[in-house]
Order: structure tokens, then C-alpha cells, then sequence
């Protein structure tokens, strides 16, 4: 006999098909996101630049300096168009994408993240949607982003574009929440701030603009989104979509909003503690993320690497940010201590990249008092978007311990003794230890194992080196 079943039961067969696929559609999705984060967790250090209209006032306005550093337009409310007429005169023509990308490279970084599109509205590439941009307001004529991300593909850089989501001085419709109602708002121009529609400014400029960020330079690997204030879940879902129909392996971070994000992002802090979800600190060299010229203060080598040890220590990466001057140049103090952080990684840079956190992160060393490091903030801190550094600069003698399939890492930090005591790797701890060796050298070096942990003979380090050594434990 045929049995016949109605539509409306069919229906409902697939209905019941469909839900009992959604496990498996999810699991794969996770896959597929766990994938593409591989090279991205096994970089651990990365370059930041903020390069934009506000590089070439170099923090003053009409001859005095500006509040807000690289948000001065919002803190001195400059109107939009007046504050266009900075474009007339940005002509970056000591840009020289090579070097930036070598710079970069020669650092022990593994990619690069910059600016298209700061909170000002101006877009520093070429885009067709926006004539408010690089390419057609300024007398430079070109897009330095063709450049850059050739340069970064050629030398092994994976890269990443930086773009304001939910704040844009320019556009009519982006109303703000933080830290009041319309308290990062262009309310001098547009004053009505109950009027403005979000998702107008989303169609209008967002959805073309990561459309052309997409489509016009090859390969990028990750979207920087900054401030998504009032995005709504729905457009967070509708941009995460787009991205990821556009480029498929493109790495999204957490301020795309709404909880849609890869991973975790701490702006000018490190994390307390061990975290297993991917996290990226981004922290500025100095006191600013743009250039300011006053801005003279820089972190010392010795407490940059010692915030990527600590970071990398609680399985997160660095994005160490620079701001380049308005004629395209990476400032000298910038280039300096990048160059020496790179001597250090090509030596040591074995118990970072690929590697995890161990059951501790650090272990402080006793004998030896703290050291005050001179801080790249002191003074008042009164601009929460402009000078907001609450990472520690600390100088303490410490252990920083870092995790790779059967390796054991220790980075002994700051210390002036000729020898040390790391008790966390007495045999109770960690069983009986087989041979250690220094990272970046072949001479063998004196140490033993007793109940009271590994102790080591240490060599001396010359006054330029930074004074963090490396060790391999099997």
C-alpha cells in the first residue's frame, strides 16, 4: 500500500532535519575559527601605527598645544570641514612602506595593524565611497595602503587594517554612549543627537568602506574594529558576515561588538591572570598612539619586552603601538628601541612565538628591591581617550615561564646577580630536570637541580643589551 504524507508533515521532518544539523554546522564553524586564529596565537607580537590627519599637528592647533592629542578635533570641536583643511597640507613623502614593513619584520614582529579610518572620519586609502579620504583631499595623491600591504605580504608580515566603528566626526549619524549620551559625539556640527540613525551611517560608509578594504589590496588577515559604541547585534552579525563572505581566513576582534569577535582585546592593561581565550593587549611605546611632537618619553626596551613576556607568559599577544610622523616617517626613538628589541628576539624569541602558558605565569625573585622604571605617563591624567597607560612600569627581578611541547622556557628578568634560584623548578615541581641551555648561545653554562629548585650560574650582559636571559629546560 502507498502511504501518503501530507506537506505539512514534511515540512516538519525537515524542520526536525535542519535543527539536528546545527551541532554539526556549529562545531565545524568553531573549527574553522580555531583554524585561522593558528598563526595568529602562535605570533605573540605584532605593530600598531596610528597615522592620520591628526600626525600632522603633531598635538598643537592654531598655534597652541591641543587637548586630546589624536582626539583633539572632539575635545577642542573643531567642525568637520574645518578640520578637513589639515588634509591640504599632509604629504607624507618620506613614506617608504619597505622600510616599515623591514622595521616591523626586524623587530620580531609578525604583523602589522594600522589606521584606515580614526575616529575623525578620514579615510587614509583610496576609497571610492568617501571622497573624504587620503587619496583625494590631500596633494600626496595616493594610497600608501597599496604600498604598505605589498610590502608587509613580501616580507612575511601578516596584516591587519585598524577601523573606527562606532565613532566617525564626519557622518551626520553615529550617535555615542561613553561615558554619557553623546559623550564621543560630533554634537557641534550635528546637534541632534536623539535624530541620528546608526544603521544609516552602517549603509552608507561602514559596509562600503570594509567592502573596499577587502577587495582592493589582496590578503588581509585581521579587521581591528575600535569603539562600537551603539552597533546593534544585528549589524554586528550583518559586518561579520560580510567580512567573512569577502575573505573567508580574515581575523575579526572583540569590537566588532556584541560578543561576535575571535578574540579578546585589553587597551593599555595586561590581563591579572592566565587567560585560555585568545587576548590582545594593545600598549603605546610612549604616551600617545598618534604623533605628537612633545611626546618625547619612551618606554625602555628592558620594560617593553618584559610587558610582551608577561603578556605572552598569560597566553595573550602584544600589538606595541607607534605613531609615524605626518612627512611618513617611524620617529627615531621608536626605531631605536624597536631595533633593539629585535637583537633580543632573534635570541630569545624560541620561548614565544608558538608557544603557551605554563602552570605559572611568573615568580618573583627575592634579594633584590624594586626599581622604579621612568613612566611613559607620568603627570595628570585627565584625557580617559588620549593618555590612559595603567600598565605597570615596575622594574621587579622576576621569572617569566613559557610552555612548547616538552620545553620549559624561563626568562629571568632584571636581575644584577651572578647567579639565581628559581624555586618554582625545584624536583617536587616539575621532576627531575635533564639539561638547560641558554637561548641565542652554544657556550654551556653551569647549573644544578636541588631540592630548593634550579640554581644558575648567570653571565655577565653588556649596558646597551636588555637584561632578560632565556633558558630552555628539558
Amino acid at each position: 500500500m502507498v502511504q501518503i504524507v501530507s506537506s505539512k508533515k514534511i515540512f516538519g521532518i525537515i524542520c526536525l532535519l535542519l535543527l539536528l544539523q546545527i551541532p554539526f554546522m556549529m562545531k565545524a564553524q568553531s573549527s574553522d575559527s580555531a583554524k585561522k586564529m593558528e598563526w595568529w596565537k602562535d605570533a605573540k607580537f605584532g605593530m600598531f601605527m596610528h597615522w592620520g590627519l591628526y600626525s600632522q599637528t603633531a598635538g598643537d592647533w592654531k598655534g597652541k598645544p591641543a587637548k586630546g592629542a589624536e582626539h583633539f578635533m572632539l575635545y577642542e570641536r573643531i567642525p568637520w570641514k574645518e578640520y578637513g583643511e589639515i588634509a591640504k597640507d599632509f604629504n607624507p613623502v618620506k613614506f617608504d612602506a619597505e622600510k616599515w614593513a623591514i622595521t616591523a619584520k626586524n623587530a620580531g614582529m609578525k604583523y602589522l595593524v594600522i589606521t584606515s579610518k580614526h575616529h575623525d572620519g578620514f579615510a587614509m586609502f583610496d576609497s571610492p565611497s568617501s571622497d573624504y579620504n587620503i587619496k583625494v583631499r590631500t596633494p600626496y595623491r595616493m594610497d600608501p595602503m597599496k604600498e604598505l600591504v605589498a610590502a608587509c605580504h613580501k616580507h612575511g608580515l601578516k596584516f591587519g587594517f585598524y577601523y573606527s566603528l562606532g565613532r566617525d566626526w564626519q557622518d551626520p549619524d553615529v550617535p555615542t554612549n561613553w561615558p554619557v549620551k553623546a559623550g564621543r559625539s560630533n554634537t557641534w556640527d550635528f546637534p541632534d543627537e536623539d535624530g541620528k540613525v546608526y544603521n544609516k551611517y552602517f549603509e552608507r560608509k561602514v559596509k562600503p568602506q570594509i567592502t573596499e578594504l577587502l577587495t582592493q589590496y589582496g590578503t588581509i588577515d585581521i579587521l581591528w574594529f575600535d569603539t562600537p559604541e551603539l552597533i546593534g547585534k544585528k549589524e554586528s552579525a550583518e559586518l561579520r558576515d560580510l567580512i567573512l563572505k569577502l575573505q573567508p581566513n580574515c581575523i575579526i576582534n572583540s569590537r566588532i561588538g556584541n560578543n561576535l569577535g575571535d578574540y579578546k582585546v585589553t587597551e593599555q592593561e595586561i590581563v591579572k591572570n592566565t587567560e585560555v581565550q585568545p587576548w590582545e593587549a594593545c600598549i603605546t611605546m610612549s604616551r600617545n598612539w598618534g604623533y605628537i611632537a612633545t611626546d618625547t618619553v619612551f618606554k625602555s626596551p628592558e620594560l617593553m619586552v618584559r610587558q610582551l613576556l608577561e603578556i605572552v607568559s598569560k597566553g595573550g599577544n602584544l600589538l606595541l603601538n607607534n605613531g609615524p610622523t605626518a612627512e611618513g616617517e617611524i620617529r627615531k626613538e621608536a626605531q631605536e628601541r624597536l631595533a633593539l628589541i629585535g637583537q633580543w628576539m632573534k635570541k630569545n624569541s624560541e620561548g614565544i612565538y608558538g608557544t603557551h602558558p605554563w602552570k605559572i605565569a611568573n615568580e618573583i625573585l627575592s634579594g633584590i628591591p624594586e626599581v622604579k622604571e621612568a613612566a611613559a605617563n607620568e603627570g595628570p591624567q585627565t584625557m580617559k581617550d588620549a593618555v590612559n597607560d595603567a600598565t605597570s612600569k615596575l622594574i621587579i627581578p622576576e621569572v617569566r615561564f613559557t610552555i612548547k611541547d616538552e620545553d620549559l622556557f624561563a626568562y629571568i628578568c632584571s636581575w644584577k646577580g651572578d647567579h639565581v634560584l628559581i624555586k618554582s623548578l625545584s624536583p617536587d615541581q616539575v621532576g627531575v630536570i635533564k639539561k638547560v641551555s641558554r637561548l641565542g648561545s652554544t657556550k654551556k653554562i653551569t647549573w644544578k637541580q636541588t631540592s630548593s629548585g634550579l640554581e644558575l650560574s648567570l653571565p655577565s650582559y653588556s649596558e646597551w643589551a636588555i637584561n632578560i636571559l632565556g633558558f630552555k629546560i628539558q
